[in-house]
């Protein structure tokens, strides 16, 4: 294949996304100039502070319909890009690199190191190595194209010149504002993945406890009177200072971002803290109890599962039982008052916290608008955008990174192989 030798490929963005992006390039055109323009200080930030310190690389599912069933918004468009590039790819692109992954149980995957220096300092030594120039507080205000080269403009009031560009901005706002400047629609950005604040006294004084496994049902207005399988989910769940967090509620926060955000974040969520139990499972088991063990107090322990037991003394509270009373004196409406208590706890949602220090949104370029074959764009040729500008967004567990490596890899790979004037030719 024909190379031009004076290519000149513009990645704004000097995250995930656009160093993936930018690495591919290279690779693809040696003889390609590939700068990344970041606008703050540091490069790849938000790898550096996600996991918690470690960087949720991504997820072990190898399958692509089945991993694309974790993006609540764009997963169709990924099913294709996911057959050329998905989390196996990830997984022996960083092994190259010198760079192992674990697996946790819940599939989630991170550098053996657990460290997400690890996995930053890997893509900066790398796009060093291939020779792409590095510009960190290079904040760009303007992009402008005609008829020739795109025109770039940094803060600083230098002008550069681009024959490709690359949008890697992630979810802020002045890269939906150049992509919409360039003729792109935006969806309206609303978070994603984020916590629910609950003020209850169920609640009061047990942040940090955990429950490995409880169902959560979100109360929203039905659309179409049908409630979305998305919007009950089983998973572990964490109670915070502010109120109610992990997995479950995380993936409920992704599935229904719209709906919440449309009701101002004020809503009911139903806890079943034993899944495996029913309202009518629950009260027999309960009542059972008034023989089996007639002469414990009730509070003593939970008889239907493993709840830790400040939880099990507040659900207890909840059902306006007496903590000194035992189970031969438990009647039938208190058993009932438990059994609720136990599988359809309803708290209230008052508002919503952040994930850690991420932030996810779903929301950007409208996904019709791009061909999800090179990452380009539909409307304006020359511009490929890759990673959370687009309006996709994954759950929590490593799926929203590997969104941003692979629709990177593939911008990256047709950003340097880009048919030009001199080169009609190249796909």
């Amino acid at each position: 294949m024909a190379m031009s030798s004076d290519l000149r490929i513009l990645v704004i963005g000097g995250g995930a996304a656009g160093f993936f992006g930018a690495i591919a390039a290279a690779r693809t055109n040696r003889a390609a100039q590939v700068t990344i323009l970041e606008a703050g200080p540091k490069f790849l930030s938000k790898v550096l502070i996600s996991g918690g310190g470690r960087c949720n690389v991504t997820h072990a599912c190898f399958e692509p319909a089945r991993l694309a069933q974790g993006y609540p918004r764009g997963g169709k468009a990924l099913r294709s890009p996911f057959s050329r590039f998905q989390p196996r790819d990830t997984i022996a692109w960083f092994e190259a690199e010198g760079v192992a992954l674990k697996t946790e149980a819940d599939g989630r995957m991170f550098p053996t190191t657990d460290d997400s220096a690890t996995i930053a300092d890997t893509l900066m030594r790398t796009a060093q190595r291939l020779g792409i120039e590095l510009r960190s507080r290079s904040a760009v205000v303007a992009i402008a194209r005609d008829s020739g080269p795109f025109t770039v403009t940094l803060r600083s009031g230098e002008v550069l010149e681009a024959d490709r560009l690359l949008l890697a901005t992630g979810s802020v706002p002045q890269g939906y504002r150049f992509a919409a400047e360039l003729g792109h629609a935006i969806v309206p950005p609303v978070p994603s993945l984020f916590t629910f604040k609950v003020d209850d006294p169920r609640l009061t004084d047990l942040a940090g406890l955990a429950v490995p496994r409880a169902e959560v049902t979100l109360n929203l207005p039905l659309p179409k009177g049908k409630l979305p399988p998305q919007w009950r989910q089983t998973g572990p769940i964490l109670v915070t200072h502010w109120g109610l967090s992990g997995p479950a509620i995380l993936k409920l926060s992704a599935w229904a971002a719209r709906e919440l955000h449309g009701c101002g974040y004020r809503t009911i969520a139903t806890v079943n803290w034993l899944p495996d139990e029913n309202p009518e499972t629950a009260r027999q088991k309960l009542l059972d109890c008034k023989g089996a063990i007639a002469r414990k107090q009730i509070t003593s322990h939970c008889p239907l599962g493993s709840l830790p037991q400040r939880l099990w003394q507040r659900l207890v509270d909840g059902a306006g039982l007496d903590r000194d009373r035992r189970w031969a004196d438990l009647s039938k409406p208190q058993a009932i008052a438990l059994a609720n208590q136990l599988t359809r706890s309803q708290f209230a949602i008052a508002g919503k916290g952040v994930f850690k220090d991420e932030f996810v949104t779903c929301g950007g370029v409208e996904l019709k608008e791009v061909n999800f074959k090179t990452m380009e764009s539909r409307l304006c040729p020359g511009l490929f955008l890759a990673g959370e500008i687009l309006d996709v967004d994954g759950i929590t567990g490593g799926f929203n990174f590997q969104n941003a490596w692979t629709t990177g890899w593939i911008a990256g790979h047709a950003i340097a192989a880009a048919p030009t004037a001199q080169n009609p030719e190249a796909p």
